[in-house]
């Protein structure tokens, strides 16, 4: 039988091995998830229907959301699982299951192969995904917080919080390494699998770490005393006084947290390739760049937010966030591709149009009307247009203007040249990039995701008592990364197309940071000074 310690007779190398134990396989489970976020734009051609683009694109889009989608089901199941027979055996669950689907989308066919069943099993596998990894977050960071002394709990933690950005980094080199050394159209037909087809080698040596973990002290102790909960999901959410936490910690921690994350790290490396038209690879280095430097800021912030506290590193990032996101985004178009901004700024755009849709998840029968085939390729190019609805017109209608220039109906031919006559660029020249305000504009929007990402692991920790713990922390933070935050890209994405303006789909990170930042500021209390060994509730 384990035996039951505590942090306090653990060694510095216990320790060590505590936190690099729990933060490796978090590590790997992070690189599969990111795989397929850092290479959508490649699905959206390979497995579903060809037409429209944009609608392609936010059916990719929506496959990862998927993921995200039932992270909060795999929190429950799961979390509950941890909770009532431990951590350790929890872990080893997620991390095959992880292991497995994602190996398992390396070998997947394309919809030419197989039509709609290569969408359909994508989806599949991507829910398989998202269930383990709705149950790992919680019990990595659980299981590190309870082997951790008060007064340290933010620091120790806060290098669960590094792991995803150094899954983010590890995938992006090695999707790059593969880009590099093969031609594009051997990368785009074959070569992606290579990366998902990789991580069977990180699951193996993840599983071996895993398996030589001990189990979690604290829960050994409640264990032995018998004071387990008989129905972890029951006490956690049928309870007004816990549910009132958790209810809280979304609304007012953890949807703020996620869509500030996605934006500083994902959104953004849409942004630069599809918006702004950065070659890939310079935009990869940029973002390896500014995510591995930014990485350390969340031991810095971890460790801070044992000094002087949680709720005010947290709330102070929201704030940044919601003020800074426009001219960010907007200085990110002057620094990266300033032709495309002077081209918008000379030729402003206006779509006056009919029967126009908004095709999210296109099928084979879907129809484009001129409109839907307008705005696709707008979209496509980056270029922000004034969108003018026509009603009470029998037939359809379309009328682009491109500065003194017209074009009625669609014709692609004619708008490409239209654009090249106006001096459109297609790609972003890298000897107009500036290269120093580029890193620091995303240097700085991964600063934010430090202060809201570093301090929130011991916060969801330290605000639920231990027979409940794995359970009630890991929904809200599911539901605000997975919901929230793993939605952000298709939403933004969506509305940016749909309203004609490349900076609008900023709205909804904005919009969510802010209310996160009123909710936190009036409703949620301190919590680094809290023992986890007080089983009664934060708020009671």
């Amino acid at each position: 039988m384990e035996q039951a310690t505590t942090h306090k007779h653990m060694t510095k190398r216990e320790t060590v091995r505590v936190i690099l134990a729990s933060s490796v396989g978090t590590v790997f489970e992070w690189y599969d998830f990111y795989l397929y976020a850092t290479l959508a734009p490649f699905f959206a051609v390979l497995f579903f229907p060809k037409g429209n683009y944009t609608a392609a694109l936010l059916a990719s889009f929506a496959t990862y959301a998927a993921g995200f989608l039932v992270r909060p089901f795999g929190a429950l199941v799961f979390g509950s699982l941890g909770d009532l027979i431990g951590r350790k055996y929890t872990f080893l669950m997620t991390i095959f299951f992880m292991g497995l689907s994602t190996t398992a989308v390396g070998l997947l066919p394309t919809y030419e192969a197989i039509g709609m069943g290569a969408p359909i099993i994508l989806v599949t596998l991507r829910l398989i995904q998202g269930l383990a990894l709705g149950g790992e977050y919680g019990g990595a960071a659980t299981y590190v917080a309870e082997h951790a002394p008060i007064g340290k709990r933010g620091l120790h933690t806060s290098w669960i919080q590094t792991t995803a950005s150094a899954g983010f980094i590890m995938s992006m080199l090695v999707i790059l390494l593969c880009r590099t050394q093969m031609e594009a159209k051997d990368f785009a037909e074959w070569g992606w699998r290579i990366p998902f087809l990789l991580s069977i080698i990180l699951f193996a040596f993840s599983l071996y770490i895993r398996l030589r973990l001990q189990e979690s002290p604290l829960f050994l102790k409640i264990k032995e005393a018998g004071t387990t909960s008989k129905n972890p999901i029951a006490e956690a959410f049928g309870r007004w006084s816990n549910l009132r936490v958790v209810l809280l910690a979304l609304f007012g921690a953890t949807a703020g947290q996620g869509v500030v994350w996605y934006t500083g790290q994902f959104y953004v490396l849409f942004f630069l390739t599809i918006t702004l038209k950065m070659d890939y690879q310079i935009a990869y280095y940029f973002l390896i760049a500014s995510v591995g430097l930014g990485s350390f800021l969340f031991l810095f912030f971890g460790w801070l937010s044992d000094k002087i506290g949680r709720k005010p590193i947290i709330m102070t990032g929201f704030l940044l966030a919601a003020l800074t996101y426009m001219p960010l985004f907007g200085a990110l178009t002057h620094y990266v591709n300033p032709k495309l901004e002077a081209f918008v700024q000379n030729n402003p755009v206006t779509l006056e149009a009919n029967y126009c849709g908004f095709h999210a998840f296109p099928t084979p029968g879907t129809v484009l009307s001129d409109c839907d085939k307008t705005k696709d390729f707008l979209t496509k190019q980056g270029i922000s247009f004034n969108f003018n609805p026509i009603v009470n017109t029998d037939k359809e209608f379309v009328k682009l203007s491109v500065g003194d220039a017209h074009l009625e109906g669609w014709n692609e031919d004619s708008l490409k040249q239209i654009l090249k006559d106006k001096g459109y660029p297609e790609k972003a020249d890298p000897k107009d990039t500036n290269v120093l305000m580029t890193f620091l504009i995303l240097f700085v929007l991964m600063s934010y995701v430090t202060m809201v990402y570093g301090p929130i692991a011991a916060y969801l920790v330290e605000i639920f008592p231990t027979r409940i713990r794995y359970t009630a922390m890991s929904l809200p933070y599911h539901i605000g990364n997975g919901w929230f935050g793993g939605l952000l890209p298709l939403l933004a994405t969506g509305i940016a197309a749909y309203t004609g303006n490349i900076y609008y789909g900023l709205f909804y990170p904005i919009t969510v940071a802010i209310v996160g930042f009123i909710i936190g500021m009036v409703f949620l209390k301190e919590s680094r000074h809290r023992s986890l060994t007080d089983e009664e509730t934060f708020h009671r």
